[in-house]
């Protein structure tokens, strides 16, 4: 598990993939730091690493990599970590689409293919 501040290459996700889920890496934005955090089994357990670091709750959503993927199908926004009623989020999913826009932008700029 690690804290993405700088960049990671996509064959780093790549072989982190390999290594857990196959297809997919699990990660946790935080929006307002713009970092991630990566490689773990839970996203409960990156955003804790992002809590520990001085992260807002407020500011972290879970989403997944797929690696393989490009456009659209690279992003997953799931995670059970988004459930937040009292933010206006009642789903596994972001509801917000200026938060999935603030996420994508993040990815890109983290994220080197």
């Amino acid at each position: 598990m690690k804290i993405i501040k700088d960049n990671i290459q996509l064959n780093e996700l790549k072989d982190m993939a390999d290594n857990s889920f196959g297809e997919l890496v699990k990660a946790v934005v935080d929006i307002e730091n713009e970092i991630i955090a990566v490689d773990a089994e839970l996203h409960s357990d990156e955003e804790a690493l992002l809590l520990e670091n001085g992260s807002e709750q407020r500011n972290l959503w879970g989403i997944n990599l797929y690696p393989e993927l490009t456009g659209e199908d690279f992003i997953e926004f799931d995670s059970m970590i988004n459930l937040r009623p009292l933010q206006g989020n009642r789903s596994r999913g972001i509801d917000d689409s200026e938060i999935r826009k603030k996420i994508k932008l993040i990815i890109d700029k983290l994220v080197r293919k």
